[in-house]
């Protein structure tokens, strides 16, 4: 599936900040909900990094419901840090919920037994953020006007990515089984003259499928919201960096493929052209930079610049002055033809 470029007539609803760890992604993913808190929006900041640093960056002790961080008269932050430990454990509670009003009770045992194995097995921990977050940004798109998202590291946040697409066409398998099942139970019924009221698999045959219904359609909405370029766009944050450079041009390619379009690309932290080394590390940066630039080919009109700032970026006051250096939230428009130009310098910048 391609890459699509989101229309530059309105700001995505939900803004993913990805990158590579270490390079600055929760401080810009918080500057940019501040940025559009200023601009008078009702921001939803939410992390699914289990590093948890969206608390540290605000000074503040934040959980997994919202908690406001920033107001700015008309918009403002409120924060959420999606805790992966509990999410397991609210997910699996569920489940067993379900399997205990599902199957006989000699049947109970064995699949508590399963499910604390599945605790630990690939893929659980991935599953239950995955849901938890669909659940956060539908009810934060109801409550709030946009949504940004500092996600894990970037291979985390691959494998999150596409999951909705996954999950939901194995679901809809499940739901093709089971449609395939009850057909063959009804038709044994009407062999043996069975009753389906009186059937005691006919309740848990029906609250499974509505079980896998509402799984579908809440990981379908996510998906559908990802992949739109009208609601949803990916901020890719790097330093001008062999390895941070390396993976965001593979991360570029990647977000193509599942459809989830670019809205820019924002290079942190780039060194002034001041003194001997760090005229040296400039020139190092200019080189790598040049590497990214040729490897989006059109796409490097996305491409900002945001210089190393000299104080750590903590609290509301810390991270403005970040905010002010940000991209405009909406994207310059792409060039019919391959231009592979720095965008405008913006103002505030070092360019």
């Amino acid at each position: 599936m391609a890459g699509a470029r989101r229309p530059a007539a309105s700001s995505p609803a939900v803004l993913l900040v990805v990158g590579k760890g270490g390079v600055g992604k929760t401080s810009l993913a918080c500057a940019s909900a501040l940025a559009r808190a200023r601009a008078g929006a009702r921001v939803l900041l939410v992390s699914t990094d289990p590093a948890h640093n969206l608390g540290h960056a605000w000074g503040a002790e934040l959980g997994d419901e919202p908690r406001r961080v920033a107001d700015c008269g008309a918009g403002h932050v409120d924060a959420v840090e999606i805790d992966p430990a509990a999410t397991v454990d609210a997910h699996l509670a569920a489940v067993r919920g379900r399997l205990r009003r599902l199957l006989p009770e000699r049947m109970h045992g064995p699949a508590d037994r399963h499910l604390e194995q599945a605790r630990h097995a690939p893929g659980t921990h991935e599953a239950a953020v995955l849901e938890r977050l669909a659940d956060v940004v539908t009810s934060g798109l109801r409550t709030h006007d946009a949504v940004v998202v500092d996600t894990a590291p970037t291979g985390h946040t691959l494998r999150l990515m596409a999951l909705p697409e996954r999950l939901t066409t194995w679901t809809e398998s499940l739901l093709a089984n089971r449609d395939r099942s009850e057909r063959f139970g009804a038709a044994l019924r009407g062999l043996g003259g069975g009753d389906r009221a009186t059937d005691p698999t006919a309740d848990r045959d029906a609250e499974l499928r509505r079980v896998l219904l509402r799984r579908r359609d809440r990981l379908a909405g996510l998906r559908d919201v990802l992949v739109d370029p009208a609601r949803c766009g990916a901020r890719l944050v790097l330093t001008a960096e062999r390895l941070p450079v390396a993976e965001t041009l593979a991360l570029h390619a990647e977000l193509g493929e599942l459809g989830i379009a670019v809205d820019s690309v924002v290079v942190n932290r780039r060194s002034p052209d001041d003194g001997a080394v760090l005229r040296a590390r400039r020139q190092a940066e200019e080189r790598w930079l040049g590497e990214l630039l040729a490897g989006l080919g059109p796409a490097a009109a996305s491409v900002h610049e945001v210089p190393l700032l000299p104080d750590d970026l903590v609290g509301e006051s810390g991270l403005g002055l970040l905010a002010d250096l940000l991209p405009d939230l909406l994207p310059d428009p792409l060039p019919d033809a391959g231009a592979t130009g720095r965008a405008p310098a913006r103002p505030g910048s070092d360019h």
